[in-house]
């Protein structure tokens, strides 16, 4: 596609998303209980924003970039093209079934590519959506249907997957592309730690991080996942905890129009069966019915617990203590490395540490989640929580192959490289 095409087709991105507003809110609140809010706060709002920004840039994106040709190639010039790699599958899961389908279909438009989605099965109105008004704007395939589906279409050639999920089936379409030689980008989450040191602020802290945990009622990639806190505060961050939770959910969260709900009723199983035999010290309870999970805090003292020997992805919070902040460094270590790595301090010679002595997707200095949506900064992980980064220049250079181009002067050849190679040959060609 030219540039004029590609940005028709951002144009119609940003047209679905304007027009089939409130059609995406209703299908998320009947999905995951979501609240408006969040609809617009971290999918609507965030894709639009990429969409825009991508339209103002996209031509500077697109121009060769020239780049320095050494002596001995000379008389030339190099440069860099951008070309689309191809026809893409983008493979997108159920807990921000907009964000994670929209937002890389942004960057694969903006590089020019065809593209195929296969929205989750779990979550019926989104993909139901999807599949009927999408293509109404812009050129895509929508393939709906359950995880047959999904294999039949890994069963095609593509020049690009993009998938998110869990690690587990990121492995199988990790092998499956492997067999075609097709490039993947994958995003795969992992168990996000959220630091708290003795120069946090436990008030701002304790509200940030039950926000980041509790929206989408946990089912987020980037969540923090469990909270290590210097053992001198960690029975009052305790109570800081549950004075947020009262404070945006009430004495019942359960009647609370701003708590979403699990997806399915299989997963309030697998979550409830994640607290067998938890320390439970707020929260706890579950409605496999109406799926639903209470804002849970717990008590963590051992890594043994199946809480923290895999990602939660729900309202439960583990809440372990640390002695000095090396400890603490040493079991995020231990852990895989996560998609994002969150602490809460004013120290900076102990931000510092983080930088230097981990390994991240991202890194979230007093905050958490809010790094996903800037779409300036690469959106990725690192080993095994996934391969790859978009958003923003970042997904365009992603999604695009930088073609190297060379052009060498006719109107003048210099023997130097053709044989019968002389000794004053080499000794000039080693100068230059």
């Amino acid at each position: 596609m030219d540039l004029l095409r590609r940005k028709t087709q951002l144009n119609g991105l940003l047209a679905f998303l304007k027009e089939c507003e409130q059609d995406i809110a209703e299908a998320l609140r009947n999905d995951l209980g979501r609240p408006e809010f969040e609809a617009t706060v971290v999918e609507i709002g965030p894709v639009r924003s990429e969409i825009s920004y991508t339209l103002a840039h996209l031509e500077s994106w697109l121009k060769p970039q020239s780049v320095v040709t050494p002596l001995i190639s000379q008389p030339g010039r190099s440069w860099i093209q951008y070309q689309p790699l191809g026809r893409v599958l983008v493979i997108s899961p159920w807990n921000y079934p907009f964000k994670t389908s929209l937002s890389p279909i942004c960057s694969l438009m903006a590089a020019g590519n065809q593209i195929a989605l296969k929205p989750s099965e779990h979550a019926l109105s989104c993909a139901h959506l999807l599949a009927n008004q999408l293509p109404r704007y812009v050129d895509i395939e929508v393939h709906t249907g359950d995880s047959k589906t999904a294999k039949d279409l890994l069963e095609q050639q593509w020049d690009h997957i993009v998938f998110t999920g869990d690690g587990h089936v990121g492995r199988l379409v990790y092998q499956k592309a492997a067999s075609n030689l097709t490039p993947v980008t994958l995003e795969l989450g992992g168990k996000c730690p959220a630091i708290v040191d003795e120069s946090a602020s436990l008030t701002l802290s304790a509200r940030r991080i039950i926000w980041g945990k509790m929206l989408n009622a946990g089912q987020t990639c980037v969540a923090p996942d469990y909270v290590l806190v210097h053992e001198s505060l960690k029975d009052e961050l305790i109570k800081r905890f549950k004075k947020s939770l009262r404070a945006f959910f009430g004495e019942q969260p359960r009647e609370s129009s701003h708590f979403g709900r699990i997806i399915n009723g299989m997963h309030v199983k697998r979550l409830a069966a994640l607290l067998e035999g938890a320390d439970v010290i707020h929260g706890g309870e579950f409605d496999v019915d109406q799926k639903y999970v209470a804002p849970t805090l717990v008590n963590a003292s051992s890594w043994e617990h199946p809480l923290m020997q895999e990602e939660i992805f729900g309202p439960i919070l583990p809440v372990m203590s640390y002695r000095e902040f090396e400890e603490a460094l040493a079991l995020v270590n231990k852990c895989p490395k996560p998609l994002a790595i969150y602490c809460f301090s004013a120290n900076k010679k102990l931000q510092d540490k983080i930088l230097e002595n981990t390994s991240s997707g991202a890194v979230c200095f007093n905050d958490v989640v809010s790094q996903a949506g800037i779409y300036t900064l690469p959106f990725g992980g690192v080993g095994a929580s996934g391969i790859g980064a978009y958003h923003g220049k970042f997904g365009f250079e992603r999604f695009s192959h930088a073609r190297a181009i060379y052009s060498k002067t006719t109107a003048v050849d210099i023997p130097l490289r053709y044989p019968p190679y002389t000794n004053l040959a080499r000794k000039v060609a080693s100068w230059l």
